[in-house]
């Protein structure tokens, strides 16, 4: 019995979905956004993540007034710290879990590798998310 059956919560379907995710087309090479003929290319589902994941890895955390502090990367604090490479490498892959698995469209980010040759930061990783799976990799997102 129920104490106060004239108040129920909203049942919420299990069908409900999230909107298809989109953002403007990227150029990985030139790190630009794409246009034709003025306008900015739309991509959707997949592509559109992956292009989230770029921006996001590359974007200093609380830097810009733009974008919440949720967003971005905590990676360039890592430059010119005193930890071994050991603790360098652990860190970043808590850093790089942490700047993408707030996208709710991200579920898991598996498989995260980093390795630093010279001044370069090499990291590889797979995202998964609603879509599918995304497999990224490089060193240009710090």
């Amino acid at each position: 019995m129920e104490i106060f059956p004239f108040i129920q919560p909203a049942a919420i379907s299990e069908e409900e979905t999230m909107p298809v995710y989109k953002e403007i087309k990227w150029d990985y090479e030139k790190d630009i956004p794409v246009f034709k003929n003025k306008q900015p290319i739309i991509v959707s589902g997949i592509e559109a993540i992956k292009v989230w994941i770029w921006n996001a890895l590359k974007t200093e955390r609380k830097r810009y007034v733009i974008y919440t502090h949720n967003y971005g990367s905590d990676i360039e604090e890592l430059i010119g710290q005193p930890y071994s490479d050991t603790v360098k490498s652990m860190e970043c892959k808590r850093l790089i879990e942490e700047c993408l698995i707030i996208n709710p469209y991200i579920t898991a980010v598996n498989g995260i590798d980093v390795q630093f040759e010279n001044d370069r930061l090499i990291i590889s990783f797979t995202a998964e998310t609603i879509y599918g799976n995304v497999k990224m990799e490089g060193d240009s997102f710090v």
